[in-house]
């Protein structure tokens, strides 16, 4: 099997996972249930929850108790982008190809939209108890949870994001931003499934570091698609960040210098997977894909 069908069936797993954990739409916060769903099947890469079951099984993790896991932080993710879309944020009318959440069902509906998935993340996180008789691991993941999704992480760089939008920024503040905004929620999910998985102390510091380059990575890649992606590819609108005077580092750079970040963090980030045990290949050329990706 190709990398390519591996991706495939590996996408097609997380998100059977990821709608086994989702709202019933009944009774009378239907309309909620209806919107959070609407919003979580709407598609993507789901490499969130890729990347922490595959973690999981590099460290030869058995059983499903990171499944909870995989479906909350996809819920917190997607919490992330229903926010980020609204009118007092970007303000985007489409999101992976289709009406964005406040667009359907209108901005108030959105906001309480988001607002349950972030607290659902955590109920669903917390079922994970009921799947190993070892609590430590998952008190230990949700600790990680937490913080990689709060204010000194995701939360934390959105914050500064909307506080700086259309300002120009410094080098050190964009990488702060990229760091929490969007490397966070991938470190997350990596040592979470390290966690999991038995990783010791030095394993879980390391995967938190492939994380950190590979989340930077992604963010800088995304930076060059706004400028040369295509729109209906990328199933959102591009040009946006010269439209709204953003600072991005391919403003800060230049291209040529932006792609060449974009390779050599994903090979630190391979440099340092290949200290770990396990099988590699899938993940190894996972990560190679993020760098040359055009979606």
């Amino acid at each position: 099997m190709n990398f390519k069908e591996e991706l495939k069936n590996r996408t097609a797993y997380a998100e059977q996972i990821i709608r086994n954990y989702l709202p019933k739409e009944e009774g009378f916060s239907v309309k909620m249930a209806e919107a959070v769903n609407y919003s979580m099947l709407s598609g993507g890469k789901r490499l969130r929850p890729v990347f922490m079951y595959e973690v999981y099984k590099l460290f030869g993790g058995r059983g499903n108790v990171v499944e909870p896991f995989m479906a909350a932080l996809e819920m917190i993710h997607t919490h992330s982008l229903i926010h980020d879309d609204l009118p007092a944020l970007d303000n985007d009318p489409y999101r992976r190809g289709r009406k964005t959440t406040h667009v359907v069902y209108g901005e108030s509906a959105a906001i309480l939209a988001g607002d349950a998935l972030l607290n659902y993340a955590y109920e669903t996180a917390f079922q994970a108890f009921d799947r190993t008789d070892s609590w430590k691991p998952v008190a230990d993941a949700l600790k990680i949870l937490g913080e990689k999704t709060g204010i000194m992480g995701m939360l934390g760089g959105q914050g500064v994001d909307v506080e700086n939008d259309g300002k120009p920024l410094s080098r050190e503040m964009l990488l702060y931003i990229y760091e929490n905004k969007t490397s966070a929620l991938i470190e997350c999910a990596m040592m979470i499934g390290a966690v999991l998985a038995g990783a010791d102390k030095e394993q879980v510091a390391v995967m938190e570091q492939i994380g950190s380059r590979i989340g930077i990575a992604f963010q800088i890649q995304d930076d060059i698609l706004d400028v040369i992606g295509d729109s209906e590819e990328l199933g959102k609108a591009v040009g946006s960040d010269e439209k709204n005077h953003k600072t991005t580092y391919v403003t800060l750079e230049g291209l040529e210098k932006a792609g060449e970040k974009v390779k050599i963090l994903t090979e630190e980030a391979i440099d340092l997977l290949a200290k770990l045990p396990g099988e590699q290949e899938f993940f190894r050329e996972l990560l190679c894909s993020l760098c040359t990706r055009r979606k």
